[in-house]
C-alpha cells in the first residue's frame, strides 16, 4: 500500500482497518502516515520527505525517490506479494505500477491520477499497468472505461469519517479560540511548500477582511506532521482540527486541494486561491484541460466556489471575495450552500473503505 501525503495516509489507513477486517492476519507493507501505521501497515518510509508537489520542487529529491523507488522494488519482488495498492500520489506510483506489472502483481489504484485535469497521457499508462481503478468522483467511472480502464466508482472516502467533530464550545475551549466571534478558516495547505507559498498572503487577506469586519477572528488550521516554526511570526491562532474549525467557521479561506471539498461537505463557505512556482506554472498552464481547480466546481460543472490563481490571488482581491460571504443572508453566500447541496447529493454514497477491501480481495481471490 502506497500513498504519498497526509489525505492517502488517512484514506489509506481506513483501507487497511477495512482489510483487516475481512482478514486479520493479512500482511500489509508500504509507505505512508502514522494513521496507516496505527492500521497495522508495515512503513517502508514515512510522509515527510513525500510531500513535494510540482516540477521545480522534485528536482532536489530525486535521489530521495530513487532510492525509495529501489527499496519498494526489492519488496515487490518477494513472493509473498500478492497485491499492489496505489494511493493517489501519481507522479511516484505510476511508476511503482510499471514495475508491479513486471513482476506479474495484480495492480489497485485507488484515488484516480487526474488525467482530466491535466497529463492526460497517463491514461495509457494507467490502461497498461493497473488492473483495476477505484475512483472518489462520479464522473471519473464513465472517463476511464471510455479509455479502456476498468474502474468503478466506490464514494468519496470522506463521507465515511465519524461524525465525532467536537461543538463550538468544546472547540473554541480547546484551542483558546474567542467563542463569541464568528471565524475565518485559514487553510493554507498540506505541505510545508504551499504553507510556506500561501500563509503570507492569506494572512494579509485576513487582516483586510477584519478592517472592515473587526468582529471576524481569523483562526490558522495547522498541520500535524509541520514544525510550528512554519507558522511562527502569524498572529492568527493556529489550530490541530481542521474538520471543527470548517465546522465552525463563518466563512474559509482555502488552498485549492481537497480542503475545498471538506469545506462544502462542512457547509462553510469558502475562497479557493493556489499560488506555484513560475516554473511550475508555466508547465501546467500547458496540460490544464479543466475549466476550474477546486473540487466542488468540477463536481458539479458550475463555479459555486470563487478561484484565484497565481498573479490572481491577491490579498485584495481574495479579502473583497470573503466580505461578500460574511452576511448570513447574502446572495453569493446563498449560492454557494445551494452549490453544496448538489456537492452532497452527488457524492453521497458512503462505504468507500469496504468497496475498495472488496475489489483487492477479489484480485487476490480471497472471499
Amino acid at each position: 500500500m502506497l500513498a504519498g501525503e497526509v489525505s492517502g495516509d488517512e484514506h489509506g489507513a481506513s483501507l487497511a482497518f477495512a482489510l483487516r477486517q475481512r482478514v486479520p492476519d493479512l500482511r500489509l507493507v508500504g509507505i505512508g502516515g502514522p494513521m496507516m501505521k496505527t492500521a497495522g501497515v508495515e512503513l517502508l518510509a514515512g510522509l515527510d520527505d513525500l510531500a513535494v508537489m510540482g516540477i521545480a520542487e522534485l528536482l532536489p529529491q530525486l535521489p530521495f525517490f530513487r532510492r525509495l523507488e529501489h527499496k519498494v522494488r526489492k519488496v515487490i519482488a518477494e513472493s509473498s506479494v500478492q497485491l499492489v495498492i496505489l494511493i493517489d500520489y501519481p507522479g511516484f506510483n505510476l511508476r511503482i505500477a510499471r514495475v508491479a506489472k513486471q513482476a506479474d502483481k495484480q495492480v489497485l489504484y485507488y484515488i484516480a491520477p487526474k488525467v482530466w485535469a491535466s497529463r492526460s497521457h497517463r491514461v495509457g499508462l494507467l490502461s497498461q499497468y493497473v488492473d483495476r481503478m477505484a475512483v472518489i468522483l462520479p464522473f471519473e467511472e464513465e472517463l476511464f472505461k471510455n479509455c479502456g480502464v476498468q474502474a468503478t466508482f466506490v464514494g468519496h472516502p470522506l463521507l465515511d469519517r465519524p461524525n465525532d467533530v467536537s461543538d463550538r464550545s468544546t472547540f473554541c475551549n480547546t484551542w483558546g479560540v474567542d467563542s463569541g466571534r464568528p471565524l475565518l478558516a485559514l487553510l493554507p495547505g498540506s505541505r510545508r511548500q504551499e504553507v510556506v507559498r500561501h500563509l503570507r498572503t492569506f494572512v494579509r487577506a485576513a487582516s483586510l477582511v477584519a478592517e472592515t469586519h473587526p468582529d471576524i477572528l481569523p483562526v490558522l488550521s495547522g498541520m500535524p506532521g509541520l514544525a510550528p516554526s512554519v507558522y511562527t511570526g502569524f498572529s492568527p491562532v493556529v489550530v490541530g482540527d481542521t474538520r471543527a474549525l470548517l465546522r465552525h467557521a463563518r466563512v474559509a479561506l482555502v488552498k485549492s486541494g481537497t480542503c475545498t471539498l471538506e469545506a462544502a461537505l462542512e457547509g462553510t463557505p469558502s475562497v479557493v486561491a493556489y499560488k506555484m512556482h513560475p516554473l511550475t506554472l508555466l508547465v501546467a498552464k500547458r496540460m490544464l484541460q479543466v475549466d476550474y481547480i477546486s473540487l466542488p466546481n468540477l463536481i458539479t460543472s458550475d463555479e459555486i466556489v470563487p478561484e484565484f490563481v497565481q498573479e490572481e490571488a491577491t490579498p485584495e482581491s481574495l479579502a473583497e471575495a470573503l466580505r461578500t460571504l460574511i452576511q448570513e443572508q447574502g446572495p453569493e453566500r446563498h449560492h454557494q450552500l445551494e452549490g453544496f447541496a448538489r456537492v452532497q447529493a452527488a457524492l453521497d454514497w458512503p462505504g468507500a473503505a469496504e468497496r475498495v477491501a472488496g475489489i483487492a480481495l477479489e484480485l487476490i481471490e480471497i472471499n
